[in-house]
């Protein structure tokens, strides 16, 4: 019984012990670790907002930062535990080609946004539509972009994806245009609607004075003339003005009193020979 006693107090003090205690570091060095990255990322994104960098570039930068961080914290806790760092590091670099190979769409998504970070096709607040997608960009990560769609989805989409398609940025000029059609019943003079249609725009809110809005005739089908209504306005005040555009045209047309366009279609009876 002593001598079991005597073998277990040997086993606790020579594995037992020093384990719990390189345990207890390990524990130790990844809280207080976790938390100087935290504060060096939270340094960094502070100064490069103080000398007012683009915030696109901010963001991309700060989580290059804290994933280095964690790479070289992951490696001060093996090394706790006796295993060698240079070894581990070789071991990463193997396995980074073997990855790679297997993975070339991470790699590709890597490359993608250091591309969107230098051709800077949009940036971060910049409402875009690309990979199917339309919203408010939130952020350019590593290997995707968050975007926040108008419905309020948070959409993450592989940074390839974004690059390999076409990218329409809403935000970047200064004005929009709003594409909106009038249709105009038989009997209706089309220029005198035009002139109405154009003074009422005019008084519509955010609708921008250069360029001007225009009201042409768009084309002539079976219920009447169509008239094309473009007014201009910054994208933010898009949908406001698109909506308000379409009051005014239905306010126009009942305040002039214009009938309701119906398709005519003329019939010939033509008799049989007898």
């Amino acid at each position: 019984m002593l001598d079991a006693l005597t073998s277990l107090d040997r086993f606790m003090a020579v594995y037992l012990i020093p384990v719990g205690w390189k345990v207890l570091g390990a524990i130790i060095l990844w809280i207080v670790g976790s938390w100087l990255i935290r504060v060096i990322g939270n340094l960094s994104g502070r100064g490069m907002r103080a000398h007012k960098l683009d915030p696109t570039l901010v963001k991309y930068f700060d989580a290059t930062i804290r994933v280095i961080l964690k790479i070289v914290l992951v490696i001060a806790i093996l090394s706790i535990f006796g295993i060698q760092t240079t070894s581990f590091v070789a071991l990463i670099a193997a396995a980074g080609i073997a990855i790679g190979a297997a993975w070339g769409g991470l790699l590709a998504n890597f490359a993608a946004g250091a591309f969107l970070i230098i051709l800077r096709p949009f940036h971060v607040g910049e409402m875009i539509s690309a990979a199917g997608i339309t919203g408010d960009v939130r952020e350019i990560g590593l290997f995707a972009t968050t975007i926040d769609t108008v419905d309020n989805l948070c959409v993450v989409v592989g940074n390839n994806k974004i690059l390999s398609d076409n990218i329409i940025n809403y935000t970047r000029n200064p004005f929009r245009r709003v594409d909106l059609k009038a249709q105009l019943a038989h009997g209706v003079d089309p220029r005198e609607a035009a002139d109405r249609l154009m003074d009422r725009i005019k008084s519509i809110p955010n609708v921008v004075d250069t360029p001007q809005p225009s009201v042409e005739i768009l084309e002539f089908n079976l219920a009447g003339p169509v008239l094309a209504v473009r007014p201009f306005c910054n994208n933010k005040d898009y949908w406001q003005v698109f909506f308000d555009t379409n009051k005014a045209i239905q306010e126009v047309c009942a305040t002039a009193g214009y009938p309701a366009p119906s398709t005519n279609q003329v019939i010939y009876h033509k008799p049989l020979a007898t």
